[in-house]
């Protein structure tokens, strides 16, 4: 049976995408409208993403900690703001027992078991955070407080799509308090180099950092910084998120600290996260008609060897020249797998190693034993070579990095080629049904993006925080404008 092909990119990318999660082992539809089963290698990967975030979060002084999942709501119309950025998508707790169906058809919500308050299913935790925190916080010297909580949140999407729009998915929500407002904002910026760091080192993506317009910011935050990156199809992803909250919060829930002039003051708050969002990030910006394309600095497995073999003896041989290699990789930091499973032939070993992004594949037979050659593959290029086994390692720890940085390049030269300055409303149209990142006067009202926004879809995706001034005017309506701004359509 021949190896099932994607969809390509050009055919269809929206199907292409679809399909190379569900093909790359990487996660499925569940029985749950809207919610998805990250099967064990795409959660391998989000363990990568977690481990490497988490020990960063932690060089910051950062604390995990775990808060309820259920919220009451009366918590959520204490800052009216946020309670309106998110009544839409919240679900609702209302009873707490079933009970057998008297006509025999199954269970039924018992009506005697109604909640005295209804309780929400978290959509994310400011809320319940800031009504815990209030018991925190006395003095000055109980600041600052940075915390992170690793979860599941629940937002109900109408339209879902694996990893990029679910009605439950996981992510890291930070929530910290400080003692002044400068204290706060310079955290809250810091946590955003955090999220650019590590998109752009270890999952080799491109992200520009900027601030949102008013009309996109957080529900009740006074800025909120981002990292945006740009997808394959022209298309932007919003990839991480950092709020400044100011003491919006702190005063929805009275959280005071007395300062060191034993004066009470409100506490400066921010919040900042990323999700499995980032899955779909990873997906689209790199992968290729062939399936997934994964950075080595992110892979599970780095280095995938294929024994090719027919009977047990030939394979005997052959680890006897695989197992010490394997063994130096790993001591090197290499992330490395044998695979000496005899459930499929080697054709189909490469294809599916192929579809799951595994940045190089060795593979080793007899006639390369007694050669004292082994074949190394590229994912990242789909090139082959046939090389020396006697001292591989050092070329394979020195390919790991060159792959990465191609990738990186590979992208950032996409974006780069994608990104063009646009000084007409009616030329901005036409340009932005071509895709990519068209930089725009704006003149700064909510009034001016909205109607951008309904007659193109087209949203500000970021004010970029290294902009360079350029006194302009407006796309739209001509008044003046200090600068450029992102504008694209996004997912």
């Amino acid at each position: 049976m021949a190896y099932q092909k994607l969809t390509t990119r050009a055919e269809n990318y929206s199907q292409w995408y679809n399909e190379l999660v569900v093909k790359a082992d990487l996660a499925e539809q569940s029985a749950v409208r809207g919610c998805m089963v990250i099967k064990p290698y795409g959660y391998a990967i989000w363990e990568r993403i977690q481990q490497g975030l988490d020990a960063r979060f932690k060089e910051k002084g950062v604390q995990n900690a775990y808060f309820p999942m259920l919220i009451p709501k009366s918590f959520l119309s204490r800052e009216a703001e946020h309670v309106e950025g998110f009544a839409k998508e919240c679900a609702v707790v209302t009873h707490h027992r079933l009970k057998n169906d008297p006509e025999g058809k199954g269970v039924v919500v018992d009506p005697d078991a109604k909640l005295e308050e209804e309780l929400i299913i978290r959509p994310t935790s400011e809320t319940i955070i800031w009504s815990t925190y209030k018991g925190w916080i006395n003095s000055y010297r109980d600041l600052p407080i940075l915390c992170n909580q690793w979860c599941n949140v629940m937002r109900w999407e109408m339209r879902t799509r694996l990893f990029l729009r679910t009605a439950e998915f996981l992510w890291q929500e930070g929530h910290t308090a400080h003692a002044t407002k400068e204290e706060a904002e310079d955290f809250a910026r810091q946590m955003l180099d955090v999220y650019a760091d590590f998109a752009e080192n270890i999952m080799a993506i491109p992200v520009l950092k900027g601030v949102k317009s008013p009309n996109e910011r957080f529900a009740g935050a006074l800025n909120t910084y981002c990292i945006e990156a740009m997808m394959q199809d022209g298309k932007a992803l919003q990839a991480g998120t950092s709020h400044f909250l100011g003491q919006n919060f702190a005063k929805s829930f009275d959280v005071t600290f007395l300062n060191k002039e034993n004066k009470a003051e409100y506490v400066w708050a921010t919040s900042w996260g990323v999700s499995t969002r980032l899955m779909g990030a990873l997906i689209m910006t790199h992968s290729d008609d062939n399936g997934l394309v994964l950075p080595p600095h992110l892979a599970p497995i780095q280095v995938v060897i294929v024994p090719i073999f027919k009977k047990q003896e030939q394979l005997d041989e052959i680890l006897q020249k695989v197992n010490p290699l394997a063994d130096e990789l790993k001591r090197r930091g290499v992330r490395v797998k044998v695979d000496t499973a005899d459930n499929m032939t080697p054709g189909f070993k490469f294809a599916e190693y192929e579809m799951r992004g595994v940045p190089v594949r060795l593979a080793i037979g007899a006639r390369d034993v007694e050669a004292g050659t082994i074949e190394v593959a590229r994912r990242d290029t789909l090139t082959k070579e046939t090389l020396p086994i006697e001292g591989i390692e050092e070329h394979l720890v020195a390919l790991l990095e060159e792959i990465q940085a191609n990738i990186y390049k590979k992208a950032l030269d996409f974006r780069l080629q994608n990104t063009r300055k646009c000084d007409s409303y009616e030329e901005f149209k036409e340009e932005i049904k071509k895709g990519g990142f068209l930089l725009c006067h704006w003149d700064g009202t909510p009034e001016t993006e909205e109607r951008i926004k309904e007659e193109t879809k087209a949203t500000i995706r970021c004010i970029p925080l290294q902009r360079e001034p350029e006194q302009g005017k407006c796309m739209v309506t001509g008044k003046p404008s200090e600068g450029r701004v992102v504008f694209a359509i996004a997912y």
